[in-house]
């Protein structure tokens, strides 16, 4: 999404891209393992368990408990009382369609058409390239999946997207996501009125439902934006909506209650306004815990207090960055350790990077919590993972040891021998 946008950085080169291919390579097959001794944060009801084991098998979690036993020849990790949690979210990114924003060949996450630049049925998935040298520098801080999130380029209504994880799988997994944003932000996108928004959002609504002639000269969708957006209508997936100002979030209330659609607020600088009214209609939070002072006028009850007060009323809340998410993923621990500096619990920032996003994206049947089932995709910390101070000793992506380098620590690695030499 467009408050989502990526900073351009350096190229890639053909050696980081080899390298990334590798870490595919050695990841396409499943692994058993037994972790011992860990403190498992399983971002589940049961939460914390100390001295426990994990089993998987097959690249599934197969049991948490204590005195687990490893089949033979099943590799042993010794955790030591070291905390385990589930592989963390990245937040809405564009990891995979973005390589270097100021580069127009390495961009996927935004339609820029004259005509007719209304279309929900634009699909960032199918741009994503497994082989980003920006997975492996998300991997290196516990990301082990992301949800794509289009950027808005001629029209409000930016398109869809999907979670993808980092193991190098190239498709999608759980249902698409279709991207909004409202308020100030799209006033340049929508006749520079926040009226008008609503507006054309309720006429793609009434021709998404057959309400308006299909030929009719005055459509905004074509026959296969009708389609997608009638799927969104019909609760086949969840509508995110870019949208801080609370009197533009009280309207969007409205208007998913009107339409019977599950939404979830991307940003929300305001919403904690609104919590008792997000929590009664079980509409969950993409807060940046960074958000304090306003950026812009939508933005003036902007406060660190943001995520501790949605969730003591009942919000379910996860995390995403307003600005260089993609290329900055690592932040997202920060996110989450700022909220619980602010008054969210510590339990709470840990599900707000893990379990949470899993639910609010449709996947949280497969990731998102560490339980007998659920892909074992799991990542062992030196100490906490919600202090940016310590680091993750080891990511499982489907019980496979992940590489723990990147094009970066692989130019650290060089040019540190090279001046080793005499």
């Amino acid at each position: 999404m467009g408050m989502f946008k990526a900073m351009a950085k350096p190229a890639a080169t053909l050696g980081a891209a080899v390298m990334a291919l590798a870490c595919i390579a050695s990841s396409a097959q499943a692994q058993d393992l037994l972790v011992r001794g860990a403190t498992v944060a399983t971002a589940s009801a049961r939460g914390n368990v100390e001295d426990a084991d994990v089993l998987v098998q097959g690249g599934i979690i197969r049991a948490v408990g204590r005195g687990l036993s490893a089949p033979a020849g099943v590799p042993v990790v010794e955790a030591k009382g070291r905390t385990l949690t589930p592989a963390l979210f990245g937040g809405i990114t564009e990891i995979g369609i973005e390589e270097v924003s100021g580069e127009s060949s390495t961009v996927d996450s935004a339609l820029k058409i004259g005509e007719q630049p209304l279309r929900p049925e634009f699909d960032v998935t199918l741009a994503y390239n497994p082989a980003s040298v920006l997975i492996p520098v998300a991997r290196l801080d516990g990301i082990g999946f992301t949800v794509l999130g289009a950027a808005t380029g001629g029209g409000f209504v930016a398109g869809q997207g999907g979670v993808v994880r980092f193991d190098g799988s190239a498709d999608p997994i759980g249902p698409r996501a279709l991207f909004l944003r409202l308020g100030a932000a799209a006033s340049e996108l929508t006749g520079q009125s926040r009226a008008a928004q609503w507006m054309l959002l309720q006429q793609m609504v009434d021709e998404a439902r057959g309400q308006v002639a299909a030929d009719s000269p005055h459509a905004l969708l074509t026959p296969a934006g009708r389609r997608t957006l009638a799927r969104y209508l019909s609760g086949q997936g969840r509508i995110v909506v870019e949208v801080d100002r609370a009197a533009d979030i009280r309207q969007l209330l409205r208007w998913a209650a009107r339409e019977k659609v599950k939404i979830a607020i991307a940003g929300g600088a305001e919403a904690w306004q609104l919590a008792p009214e997000l929590a009664a209609a079980k509409v969950p939070v993409f807060v940046d815990a960074l958000g304090n002072l306003p950026a812009t006028f939508d933005q003036i009850g902007a406060t660190l207090e943001n995520a501790a007060r949605l969730q003591r009323a009942g919000v379910p809340v996860a995390f995403a960055q307003r600005d260089d998410a993609s290329h900055n993923a690592r932040k997202m621990r920060q996110l989450a350790g700022n909220a619980v500096a602010n008054g969210l619990p510590w339990a709470d920032g840990l599900a707000g990077l893990t379990r949470v996003p899993a639910e609010v994206l449709g996947v949280a049947d497969q990731i998102g919590s560490i339980e007998p089932g659920k892909r074992a995709d799991l990542v062992l910390w030196e100490g906490d993972p919600l202090d940016v101070a310590h680091y993750a000793e080891q990511v499982w992506l489907g019980g496979r040891a992940m590489p723990m380098r990147s094009r970066q620590t692989e130019l650290r690695d060089r040019y540190l021998q090279r001046n080793a030499q005499p």
